[in-house]
C-alpha cells in the first residue's frame, strides 16, 4: 500500500483528525482516523494531566500508528472586567431559567502538567492553538522526541511560530468550526482569511510546513489546499457525526436539523471567536467582550444544564461551513473515502 511523508511520519493519506476539546475527540476516534492511514489527535484542552495522560495510553492501546496531542497556549488573565461583569448581567434572564449561576474566573487549562506529562511521556505530534508556546517549551517537545506544531490564523503568526522553532504550522481558515486559534483575539467578528488563501500566503513567508484546517469536508478539499502547498488536510466537522466521536447526541442531531441551517462566528459562549451553528443563545447575545477562558468559565454551568435537557439552544453548537455534508459512518470509513477521493484527485494537483 503507498504512503506519504507527512512532517516526517509515514502515512496513507495526507489527512488530520482535527482535536475537538470538550467532549468530540476521544482515544477511539483519534485511534480510529490513526488506523485508517491518517494522523489522529487527542484534544487535551479542559482535560487534567492525569487524564489527558490515560488518554494516551488509551489510543496507544488502540493504534501502533503516530498520533498527537493538542493543548491550550494560556491566556492573559488581564481583561476588561467592567465588559465582563456587563456581559455576565445580560445573562440573567438564561441562568435563572436554568437555575444556575454564571461566574467568570480564570484559569491556565493546567499547563504545566500538560507539558511535564507531554514531556516524560512524548507523543509523535504535539500542536498548540491559542498562541505559540515559547522556543524553550518546542526545544524541550522537540527534545523529548516530538514534533510540533502551532496553529495560526495569519501569516504574522506563522511568521512568529516559525522563530519560534516549531516543525510546521496549522493554518486555520474562517471557515474552520470551532474556536479560532488567532493569538490576539482582537480582530472584528468578520475578519479573518479564507483558508486556500491564508494557505499560499503563509507559504509565501515562511518555510515551514503547512497543515490546512477549516470546512474540510471531501477528497476534492483536500486536494485543494495540498494544491496551494499544504502538507496535510486537517478534518473536524467531518468526523462529529461518527460513532468514535464523543460529541453530544443533540450536538450531532443538530449537524442535522433544517432548523439549523447556518454558522457564524461568535464570542458569546466563550469569550473568544468561535464559528458555530446559529442557535437562540448566539442570536440573543451579540456583543460578548474578548475575555477567554472568564466567560467561557461563566457559562459553563449554563451550557452543562442544557445538554442534561438536550436543548440545542443553549448550547455551543461548534461547526465548520461544511457542516450539512457530515455524515455518521465510522470515522476510518470517512478517512478511507476522503482519502480515496484525494487520490483519484491527486495527479490534477501535482500530487
Amino acid at each position: 500500500m503507498p504512503m506519504t511523508e507527512v512532517l516526517g511520519l509515514s502515512l496513507r493519506w495526507p489527512i488530520v483528525g482535527a482535536p475537538m476539546a470538550g467532549g468530540p475527540s476521544t482515544p477511539a476516534l483519534a485511534a480510529a482516523v490513526s488506523n485508517a492511514g491518517g494522523l489522529g489527535f487527542l484534544a487535551g484542552g479542559y482535560l487534567a494531566g492525569d487524564v489527558m495522560e490515560e488518554q494516551i495510553r488509551e489510543v496507544r492501546r488502540l493504534t501502533g500508528s503516530p498520533f498527537g496531542v493538542n493543548l491550550f497556549v494560556p491566556q492573559d488573565p488581564d481583561v476588561d472586567q467592567a465588559a465582563v461583569d456587563d456581559y455576565l448581567g445580560s445573562l440573567r434572564t438564561e441562568a435563572a431559567a436554568y437555575g444556575v449561576d454564571v461566574v467568570a474566573s480564570w484559569d491556565d487549562d493546567g499547563w504545566a502538567d500538560k507539558v511535564e506529562v507531554l514531556t516524560r511521556r512524548p507523543v509523535p505530534l504535539v500542536s498548540f492553538t491559542f498562541g505559540c508556546p515559547s522556543p524553550g517549551i518546542v526545544r524541550k517537545l522537540q527534545n523529548a522526541g516530538s514534533l510540533v506544531v502551532a496553529t495560526v490564523t495569519t501569516p504574522t503568526e506563522a511568521s512568529v511560530a516559525a522563530s519560534a522553532g516549531v516543525d510546521a504550522v496549522g493554518a486555520q481558515g474562517m471557515e474552520a468550526g470551532g474556536h479560532q486559534g488567532t493569538f490576539r483575539d482582537d480582530m472584528a467578528l468578520d475578519a479573518g482569511w479564507e483558508l486556500r488563501p491564508l494557505v499560499t500566503a503563509i507559504r509565501r513567508r515562511v518555510q515551514v510546513p503547512v497543515i490546512a484546517a477549516g470546512g474540510l469536508m471531501t477528497g476534492a478539499d483536500v486536494a485543494a489546499v495540498i494544491g496551494a502547498g499544504a502538507c496535510a488536510a486537517q478534518l473536524g466537522t467531518a468526523l462529529l457525526r461518527c460513532p468514535e466521536s464523543g460529541a453530544a447526541a443533540v450536538h450531532k442531531a443538530a449537524l442535522q436539523d433544517p432548523a439549523f441551517g447556518a454558522t457564524a462566528i461568535t464570542r458569546a459562549f466563550s469569550g473568544r471567536r468561535a464559528r458555530g451553528l446559529v442557535n437562540d443563545f448566539m442570536r440573543a447575545h451579540p456583543d460578548a467582550p474578548s475575555a477567554y477562558p472568564q466567560i467561557n468559565n461563566a457559562t459553563r454551568a449554563l451550557r452543562r444544564e442544557a445538554l442534561a435537557r438536550n436543548d440545542p439552544h443553549a448550547l455551543n453548537l461548534w461547526a465548520g461551513q461544511g457542516f450539512a455534508r457530515a455524515r455518521q459512518e465510522p470515522a476510518g470509513e470517512i478517512i478511507r473515502t476522503v482519502g480515496s477521493e484525494f487520490e483519484a484527485l491527486a495527479p490534477e494537483n501535482g500530487g
